[in-house]
């Protein structure tokens, strides 16, 4: 088969016409796809004197050649498949890892805060703790009183890490250091600013202490504790994920860190990002009151919903994450009952398709035995992936500014045309 690059032509003389055979060869297509382009705006014909085939103009023709050639590489800039060099975070099959080292035995062995440093500065820190000044804190708090009451959390997050910035005079300087210091005071604002559910939680001491009260009004336990900090260390980054490349785009313009993570934190709340352990721990709760997973998964069905909590397009078996959160379960005696139900869900969907639980079905456990609302779920994400979001922020300060900008593939009517009526 002849290959589009054999038919290049000449540079290019002021004019030169293509007749409609010469056009579907350059291209690589049947003549009456070319006709076809010229319906749908890419392609404009002319019909010569005295003639009764189309004809075409050469430079034209090779610029669709050229951008058609790059979607079909889907090289970077072209609207193809993004590719990002980064030292972050690698998947592989049924594992993943931060800077090189497993991450499910990272979150098993350390800290939060511990996880976050390592990811940032390839260092581990033992027993680091993260602090905001108290002037920052009181701003952050300010503001989100002011919030409706129905307002969500990610929602209360993003308008705490907008005052925290307000607060920063020094948010521009973009330097590794700023930005780390930035890091080890937001994350603790963020925290601090969210209302506490029955009592004033502490501001000091490990972060998923302070987190615990924000989400729930049950008393805590060292193991429950521990599910809660191991949740936040494993999900602290998992590569180039919706929210993190939005925090890429804007670190690439060259927003300062509070702007790059208000950008994930938008994205973070669709529901298939970070609002999807909130859909499974409603799914939960059905499962828990009918007491089997066989008519809530017949509704979802029916409603033509997927069934969250399950599947993860970059793992083929069970999510890693998952595994590990689950695992801490077993061993929390108030996680039984929704322990079973998961695992009737996981069991019914099984029967015609064969789908493994992911992070956010085992989110969804640790929420509905520890009696936090939905919103939890989504609430431990933002505030764990805020320590990924900045380190990707750090790694795209140091690239080419704007590299971050693919072409867009302009399908639209042909211009010049005539001004609207």
């Amino acid at each position: 088969m002849t290959s589009m690059r054999d038919h290049e032509p000449a540079p290019d003389r002021p004019g030169r016409r293509l007749t409609t055979k010469e056009t579907a060869e350059l291209l690589g297509v049947k003549p009456e796809t070319v006709y076809a382009y010229v319906s749908r705006g890419l392609l404009s014909s002319r019909r010569e004197p005295g003639g009764r085939a189309s004809t075409f103009e050469a430079r034209e023709v090779e610029a669709l050649a050229r951008r058609n050639r790059r979607e079909a590489a889907g090289s970077p800039g072209s609207g193809g498949d993004l590719s990002v060099r980064t030292r972050i975070t690698f998947i592989d099959k049924d594992r993943y890892y931060f800077r090189g080292v497993d991450a499910t035995e990272l979150a098993a062995r350390h800290s939060y805060e511990e996880v976050a440093e390592w990811l940032w500065t390839g260092r581990m820190t033992r027993g680091v703790t993260f602090t905001a000044p108290e002037e920052t804190v009181e701003v952050a708090r300010h503001v989100v009183r002011a919030l409706p009451e129905h307002t969500s959390p990610t929602d209360r997050l993003r308008v705490a890490a907008i005052a925290a910035a307000a607060e920063d005079p020094l948010r521009f300087d973009l330097s590794e250091e700023a930005v780390l210091g930035t890091a080890r005071t937001l994350i603790p604002t963020l925290v601090a600013a969210l209302p506490p559910v029955l009592y004033a939680p502490e501001d000091d001491g490990p972060l998923a202490h302070r987190l615990w009260g924000r989400l729930t009004g049950s008393p805590a336990d060292e193991a429950a504790l521990r599910v809660l900090d191991t949740a936040l260390a494993l999900l602290v980054d998992h590569d180039l994920a919706a929210s993190t490349l939005a925090v890429r785009v804007a670190a690439s313009a060259r927003a300062h860190a509070y702007a790059a993570v208000s950008a994930g934190l938008g994205v973070l709340e669709g529901p298939l990002h970070g609002a999807a352990s909130g859909l499974a721990h409603r799914m939960l709760l059905d499962v828990l009151d009918q007491g089997t997973a066989v008519p809530v998964i017949a509704d979802e069905l029916r409603a033509g919903r997927r069934i969250p909590g399950l599947g993860h397009r970059l793992y083929p078996g069970e999510d890693p994450r998952a595994r590990a959160l689950f695992g801490l379960l077993e061993q929390l005696p108030r996680a039984e009952p929704a322990l079973l139900a998961a695992r009737d869900i996981v069991a019914t969907t099984a029967r015609h398709t064969p789908l493994h639980a992911n992070v956010d079905l085992a989110l969804a456990v640790f929420t509905v035995s520890c009696g936090m609302p939905a919103t939890a779920g989504e609430t431990i994400f933002a505030v764990a992936r805020t320590a990924g979001w900045i380190a990707h922020a750090l790694e795209e300060y140091g690239e080419r500014p704007l590299r971050m900008r693919p072409s867009g593939h302009y399908v639209g009517p042909r211009p010049p045309q005539p001004l609207p009526e």
